[in-house]
């Protein structure tokens, strides 16, 4: 790594720019970014990192996807209400000056889309959607959500959800939450999310690398590079002699790969690079957006590649 920088308002954000000016740009981006639109971060600092379930648990224990669907339905009304912050709105000014080429995201929360960005691979899936895993039909996660709060409605009993110190959920009962089957085939439903334990759907994967290969430099926003995809694709920039700069607060498994590392937060980071590298007058407002959902999304892919295994 040639140079660690810890303040993005000082005149040594220049190095940055100076990497990345006059470059067509690919971006990786991770939970860390969407931290100011309030979704938290897993590995997030004062977060107790707690053993994810893998997708083997899920498709082979009933007990454990009624579990899971319970927290992940009271989760998908934070992700739902979640709106674009300035730094996803920065990277949507630079896709339209012609800068970022593209973006990778590890996150599931759909907001580069509603920020305004073009073309997005969403390799980890999105909370947006539910599949069956039988018949391969895929479900709008907002009509599904009407449909468990319908079958559920004691789950905003009092008492029921009870917030933990480190801002996860543990709710009572959860025996009585109903988990609605494949209205199609009745088939079992998950979240088109990649579990741990799952992989990367084939195509998605080679969306990505096209992505990276495509650009000329690769700037990694709040990730900290702890699952596979994205070490990959790190390596996938540096092996064409294309410089990274790395975002992040705290390490990363690529930070020696790195041409600048940026330890600092991520919107307001990313706002500084669209102010300098945009075109005056055509940076984002720190407006909030409005939150409009995409016109379309993608459908899963049926193959498998790159699997995620932490």
């Amino acid at each position: 790594m040639d140079d660690v920088l810890t303040d993005p308002t000082t005149d040594e954000l220049d190095r940055v720019v100076e990497l990345l000016a006059g470059k067509r740009v690919a971006v990786l981006s991770g939970a860390g970014l969407s931290t100011d639109s309030g979704i938290p971060d897993y590995r997030g600092e004062g977060r107790v990192v707690r053993k994810p379930m893998t997708f083997q648990e899920f498709r082979s224990d009933p007990a454990k996807r009624q579990r899971y669907w319970a927290g992940s339905h009271l989760g998908w009304r934070t992700f739902a209400a979640a709106r674009p912050n300035t730094g996803h709105r920065a990277l949507a000014a630079l896709e339209d000056a012609g800068i970022v080429t593209g973006v990778v995201t590890q996150n599931v929360d759909g907001l580069h889309l509603r920020a305004g960005s073009r073309r997005v691979v969403e390799i980890h899936g999105s909370m947006d959607r539910a599949v069956c895993l039988t018949c391969g039909q895929v479900f709008s996660r907002a009509d599904l959500a009407a449909v468990l709060d319908r079958d559920n409605p004691w789950i905003d009993d009092p008492g029921i959800v009870q917030l933990q110190p480190d801002g996860d959920v543990e709710i009572s009962d959860v025996e009585r939450f109903r988990v609605p089957d494949c209205s199609v085939c009745g088939g079992v439903l998950k979240p088109d999310v990649v579990f741990f334990g799952e992989f990367v759907p084939a195509e998605k994967f080679r969306e990505a690398v096209s992505i990276v290969a495509d650009a000329d430099a690769l700037l990694v926003v709040g990730s900290s590079l702890t699952v596979n995809s994205g070490v990959r694709l790190v390596d996938h920039a540096t092996r064409r002699k294309h410089p990274v700069v790395i975002v992040n607060r705290g390490a990363t498994r690529s930070d020696r790969r790195a041409a600048a590392k940026l330890d600092a937060g991520t919107t307001e980071t990313l706002e500084a690079l669209a102010a300098r590298l945009v075109p005056s007058g055509a940076a984002p407002s720190a407006a909030p957006s409005s939150g409009a959902a995409p016109a379309a999304r993608e459908a899963p892919a049926p193959g498998r590649s790159g699997r995620i295994d932490g």
